[in-house]
């Protein structure tokens, strides 16, 4: 599974992070990104942790995507 989030969509809530704070955290001017990367995409297992599956769920402008791979 990917995890991929579009920064452009964020409009800075805190949600994500307040709901998976081991996966997402906040640029500067709190637009989402990853903790662990500066990447938009990161590889997540198939059974999905329920906290970035929250995250996902609680994103109002869906800028938190999970997509099956290819």
């Amino acid at each position: 599974m990917i995890c991929r989030i579009l920064p452009e969509k964020c409009i800075a809530c805190g949600l994500c992070q307040l709901k998976a704070p081991d996966y997402f955290d906040y640029y500067d001017n709190g637009l989402v990104k990853f903790s662990n990367t500066e990447k938009t995409e990161q590889l997540v297992a198939d059974n999905i942790p329920e906290e970035l599956l929250e995250a996902y769920r609680v994103c109002p402008t869906r800028a938190i995507l999970l997509l099956k791979e290819d």
